[in-house]
């Protein structure tokens, strides 16, 4: 029989305070400040130089680009550097910017000393950047009025203020973009000690008693990622309310885990059948991402920007001219014996 745990009375009706309140509780997940973000120890030493000066001399910082694989912080650090500066944050994205008058509109609203958060930067329309670029270096942008012969261009002037750009690929931003960014901040994966750090903080946030062993646990399978790792917390306190006392333990954290199907080096059940067909399917490769995504059933774009990078950096998969190939490490971790000709074992994370 299904065990079925229930903490109320079933027939009571649902508290909608209790939904806010859990969304309440979330936000605080992200800190507040400088001193309380956890790793990117040179991030934050050179942030923290930058905002101290600016302020110092009593003026808006130099716009700042924040660049690195999605979940470590890009988006927190910038309600960060609003909050340091004392100013307001205003946030959009790139691909929300398809013309220069989506820009426009934002620019024409933005107070003295405000931070303009654009997220995903790399995928401004053309149109909005070269409006960027004007309001960038001298802030000021010329707003088109009419069509055709009777266009009229209007200056507008705008007050300073200090752009936080985020991206994820920064090979994709133009140069004269990149180069108008008075600092670029590249933020890399985290160590399982710091990440053991975010999961103690956030458990304490959330309310859930987790001994040290087992948040270590989980700081290993999230990938170098904070955004990762306060997921599977949640996901393992569910199980420990469901299935145990509440307390997360090593072995509860590690059961919690198998039921979500994210194993001891942090695949997840895509990034195994990517494995088992590149290695099952086509002999250890080379093989092509478009073959190896139909055979998973997924675009090649998700296998290619979701597991691929991760198999690399765990020493799991090597992108070779003709195509991706299984190592010696991905033949061990399903339980199979390399042949010779497999590359070499890599480090593991």
């Amino acid at each position: 029989m299904q065990r079925k745990a229930v903490s109320r009375d079933e027939n009571a009706p649902i508290d909608p305070r209790e939904h806010v309140q859990e969304r309440d509780v979330e936000k605080t997940l992200r800190p507040k400040g400088l001193d309380e973000f956890i790793g990117q120890p040179k991030v934050r030493e050179q942030l923290d130089l930058v905002l101290t000066g600016a302020k110092r001399r009593g003026v808006t910082p130099d716009h700042i680009l924040l660049s690195g694989p999605p979940g470590l912080g890009k988006t927190t650090l910038s309600m960060i550097i609003a909050q340091e500066l004392g100013t307001s944050l205003r946030m959009t994205s790139g691909p929300a910017l398809e013309r220069a008058g989506d820009l426009a509109a934002m620019l024409s609203n933005i107070v003295e000393g405000d931070v303009l958060f654009i997220d995903e930067i790399h995928r401004i329309a053309r149109p909005a950047e070269e409006m960027l670029y004007m309001a960038m270096e001298d802030f000021r942008i010329d707003v088109i009025v009419g069509k055709g012969p009777g266009a009229t261009s209007i200056p507008l002037d705008i007050p300073p203020f200090t752009l936080v750009g985020a991206t994820t690929r920064a090979g994709m931003l133009t140069g004269p973009l990149r180069d108008r960014f008075g600092f670029t901040a590249q933020m890399e994966f985290y160590e399982v000690d710091d990440l053991t750090k975010v999961i103690t903080r956030a458990s304490k946030i959330l309310g859930v008693s987790i001994d040290h062993d087992a948040a270590v646990e989980i700081g290993s399978r999230s990938r170098g990622t904070p955004r990762i790792a306060n997921r599977l917390l949640r996901r393992v306190r569910d199980w420990a309310e469901v299935n145990g006392n509440g307390h997360v333990d090593v072995p509860a954290a590690q059961a919690a885990l198998e039921v979500f199907d994210v194993d001891e080096l942090g695949l997840d059940r895509l990034d195994r059948a990517v494995l088992s067909s590149l290695i099952k399917g086509h002999g250890g490769g080379p093989v092509g991402v478009n073959t190896l995504a139909i055979a998973v059933g997924e675009e090649p774009a998700t296998v290619e920007a979701v597991c691929e990078p991760y198999l690399v950096r765990a020493g799991l998969m090597a992108r070779t001219g003709r195509g991706r190939v299984a190592t010696a490490a991905a033949w061990h971790h399903l339980g199979l014996t390399p042949p010779p000709e497999a590359p070499g074992q890599l480090n593991l994370m």
